[in-house]
């Protein structure tokens, strides 16, 4: 199968299943089980996301050599030294790897030359990723600082920090929960218009080409 075919052995439907399963899993686990349980659906996800890229052997053994290292590494300092910095660097590899799925997924379903449901799968999956890459991005900003994320004291847990990263993807803002100031402000700033530039270019785009094939612009 080139590049340029439909991608019909991409099962991106699989993937965008386990992402709403970890997001089920951070609302009703407590931090420590959420945080291993989502870690080993990530991993799975960004598999299968190297699995569909159709990268060369080269390329992805080097991916999955990094991954693997990176992982253990970090692993091995959160049991060895745990504590805040420890914990703020975990969340800052986890969002390092949800960003690498979401270049991964993207390159991909950009390659498919009749846009299909997988295509939309792909897309909403990479759109699910940046919000839970936020939030790990929170999630380090508050271990890193020491100060609160939140204003008016509100809780800084697993399922706050993931609600509020959603919210601000979609530009929803309840305004229950807000950032106490910088780089809370700032990262929240980035994530809306992060998610807003995604939905309305790659998404809404793919959306409209349902079912055609995108013309072969080589020569």
């Amino acid at each position: 199968m080139t590049s340029a075919e439909p991608a019909r052995q991409d099962r991106y439907g699989v993937v965008f299943a386990l992402l709403l399963l970890s997001f089920l899993v951070a609302a009703v686990l407590n931090d420590n089980q959420a945080k291993a349980v989502t870690s080993l659906l990530y991993v799975v996800a960004l598999v299968l996301a190297l699995r569909f890229a159709q990268l060369s052997a080269r390329a992805a053994r080097r991916l999955r050599w990094v991954v693997l290292t990176g992982s253990v590494l970090v692993a091995v300092l959160a049991t060895v030294l745990p504590g805040r910095v420890v914990q703020g660097v975990a969340a800052l590899w986890v969002a390092a790897l949800l960003l690498v799925t979401v270049v991964v997924i993207v390159a991909r379903v950009l390659r498919h030359r009749v846009v299909t449901m997988q295509t939309i799968f792909g897309a909403l999956s990479a759109y699910l990723l940046i919000g839970f890459a936020f939030a790990a991005l929170f999630s380090a900003t508050a271990a890193l600082t020491g100060r609160p994320l939140f204003a008016d004291g509100s809780p800084v847990d697993g399922s706050s920090i993931q609600y509020f990263a959603f919210i601000t993807l979609t530009t929803t803002g309840y305004g229950d929960l807000t950032p106490a100031g910088q780089p809370g402000r700032s990262l929240a700033v980035l994530e809306a218009l992060t998610g807003q530039i995604f939905l309305v270019t790659l998404v809404a785009r793919l959306v409209a080409m349902f079912g055609i094939a995108r013309q072969d612009r080589r020569p």
